[in-house]
């Protein structure tokens, strides 16, 4: 007799079946992460921050970003300098 190996348990949204286990995007990265996303010097992303370009928040000492204000962002960007 074959060991029954426990299966994650499933959840369906929005017609997707998901896992518990199923990676997710994460929702907010740190400075040197959001920098390197955007393609930017950890310097410059601290002058956009500083200019208010991109809007962050802090979790103890921590300062963090959301990927959505990030997308934003380079969206704002390309529908400005876009040609």
């Amino acid at each position: 007799m074959k060991p029954q190996t426990q299966q994650p348990p499933r959840h369906t949204i929005r017609g997707t079946v998901m896992t518990l286990n199923t990676p997710q995007p994460p929702i907010s990265v740190g400075v040197d992460e959001a920098a390197r996303l955007i393609g930017v010097a950890r310097s410059m992303f601290y002058e956009m921050i500083a200019r208010g370009d991109i809007q962050t928040f802090k979790v103890g000492r921590r300062r963090l970003v959301r990927v959505k204000a990030l997308e934003a962002y380079v969206r704002r960007l390309a529908k400005e300098n876009g040609r």
